[in-house]
């Protein structure tokens, strides 16, 4: 085997509190993007479920948008990941 292996952790605490497995997470090709699964797509990349470029290939993604949701998250808490009443939650 050529490549280097990684160790890979079996799950992370997702946004609710609960674990969160690689089962769990939004399947890839997600259109749909509500605050849940954003907030699980950032806590698997935290956690080290994913890395950032697994997660920006599995879900179409680019690196921007991703760092938008894991700021928004640190900024605002999930309300920040809302994309509606914006103004209300980051004011």
């Amino acid at each position: 085997m050529t490549g280097q292996l990684r160790s890979r952790v079996k799950f992370v605490i997702g946004p609710d509190g609960s674990p969160l497995t690689i089962a769990d997470l939004p399947p890839p090709g997600t259109k749909r993007w509500v605050v849940r699964r954003k907030a699980e797509v950032v806590a698997a990349v935290r956690g080290g479920l994913l890395s950032l470029e697994e997660a920006c290939k599995r879900y179409a993604l680019t690196v921007e948008e991703y760092l938008s949701w894991q700021r928004s998250i640190d900024k605002y808490g999930l309300k920040g990941l809302r994309t509606t009443k914006l103004k209300e939650y980051r004011s």
